[in-house]
């Protein structure tokens, strides 16, 4: 994902990793601004999420060394909510969409 402000210029490269039951997000604003967040598989805004169980900021290499030195989470019954797609919904956004094997 990358956002953009309202001249339509990238603010950030974001990347989304949904696993087990956590969604790891990173944005990169620049090689100095960074931030990764660990947030719940449940959460429906990866942009502007109410709470987190992890968090690292300062600049990029060190934030990204730190998000690739997480452990994987392994849970017994992985939640659904993490096993979907990203779709676009216009030029600025996108939207989780859960798969369900049901």
């Amino acid at each position: 994902m990358h956002p953009r402000d309202e001249t339509g210029d990238i603010t950030a490269i974001v990347g989304v990793r949904p696993h087990h039951d956590v969604i790891d997000v990173v944005q990169l604003r620049t090689e100095d601004d960074a931030v990764a967040l660990r947030l719940a598989g449940d959460t429906t805004d990866v942009l502007a999420p109410t709470s987190h169980s992890w968090r690292s900021a300062g600049p990029a290499p060190r934030v990204l060394d730190d998000l690739l030195n997480l452990p994987d989470v392994e849970t017994d019954n992985p939640p659904t909510s993490t096993t979907g797609c990203w779709i676009h919904t216009d030029k600025n956004r996108a939207k989780w969409v859960p798969a369900r094997s049901d």
